[in-house]
């Protein structure tokens, strides 16, 4: 197999072949091997758990049908139809409770809004929020059930991002005709936030300012203007101080831009139409986020440079005059008064 060969004779390679480091491989590996090792029987030689963990992550890393991965692994067709979707519950029944940190006190969301403040310059931010379509070719019978407004068909992967790119909260599968506020409002996460079951840390003032100030999510201007979520002022003529709070919840917004950038290009399986059943692009694209997660926490200084981390395009600052108002979002008194405040908080940095 050209992957045996390549892991002996080239190992740099072998690691863009699989997009992981070998120690990374071998640590992975250990753990999801007692779940999909097969024993030798006197009819057949099983294939090593090896090589099924190395033939899974090649098919995230290309996204080649399984037709066209057969060919150069040497394994059947039907054998992979097999061994790539139990690899990938493999890796999500003993990854997902270890990368998946979603912070359950007010200390631990403390942490991640000073993260924000130290590297994007926004205050009182809990994180990044957006979501994704993942094209798909779904069965003739489903017709244009998961039609989007692009025309295509497609599944929702809404993410809400800390500081770092990593992943802290996920939501896949929604039909992709639904808007991202729509999604977000039928999520867990809106649930949690609204409910106030999240344990998020208590409203606390900014300096210079005597009135404490809810911790708040950043988003685009497809989402509602709400006490806990803070999007871009609308509109075309906006005042320089407008632009300038505008340009600095975008840097803060980027993170999970970048992220969902970083995840696909690495598992580029995310950038094709995936000739699957929506079951099954489901938890190809829960684990390509796991296995994201898993590779931050490894080695986070291989995964994303240092540039990439401390500098954002200045492209984003002429992309905010053309931010368009969207009527159907209504917010309350409470949420425009924060957005005033963290505005000229910001003014004054």
């Amino acid at each position: 197999m050209l992957h045996k060969e390549l892991s002996i004779e080239d190992p740099s390679s072998f690691q863009n072949y699989i997009r992981m480091e070998q120690l990374v491989l071998e640590e992975l590996l250990h753990a999801v091997a007692p779940l999909i090792e097969k024993k030798d029987t006197v009819m057949r030689q099983a294939i090593p758990a090896q090589d099924r963990l190395s033939v899974t992550l090649r098919y995230l890393a290309t996204g080649n049908s399984f037709m066209n991965l057969s060919y150069s692994v040497r394994i059947a067709l039907n054998t992979l139809s097999q061994i790539i979707p139990n690899t990938l519950k493999a890796i999500v029944e003993v990854l997902e409770k270890k990368v998946f940190n979603c912070p359950s006190s007010p200390v631990e969301w403390q942490v991640l809004a000073e993260k924000f403040n130290i590297q994007w310059q926004f205050p009182h931010c809990l994180g990044s929020l957006d979501g994704k379509r993942i094209n798909f070719r779904p069965p003739r019978k489903a017709g244009s059930v998961y039609r989007n407004y692009k025309g295509k068909d497609s599944i929702i992967f809404l993410a809400l991002v800390d500081a770092d790119y990593n992943f802290i909260f996920v939501d896949v599968g929604r039909n992709g005709r639904m808007h991202d506020a729509s999604v977000f409002r039928e999520s867990s996460l809106a649930t949690q936030l609204h409910s106030g079951t999240l344990n998020l840390s208590l409203p606390s003032s900014l300096p210079g300012y005597n009135v404490d100030m809810p911790y708040v999510i950043v988003a685009d201007d497809a989402f509602p203007l709400k006490t806990n979520i803070m999007k871009p002022y609308p509109g075309r003529n906006l005042t320089n101080e407008k632009k300038i709070f505008n340009y600095r919840l975008s840097k803060a917004r980027r993170t999970v831009e970048n992220a969902f950038g970083i995840m696909a290009n690495r598992f580029r399986i995310l950038l094709n139409t995936i000739p699957l059943s929506v079951e099954k692009v489901e938890l190809i694209t829960y684990t390509c986020c796991i296995l994201h997660n898993f590779l931050l926490q490894k080695k986070a200084h291989s995964y994303i440079s240092l540039e990439l981390r401390n500098n954002i395009s200045e492209s984003i600052q002429s992309n905010l005059n053309s931010i368009l108002h969207q009527n159907g979002n209504r917010c309350t008194d409470r949420a425009v008064l924060l957005l005033e405040t963290i505005s000229a908080h910001i003014l004054i940095q």
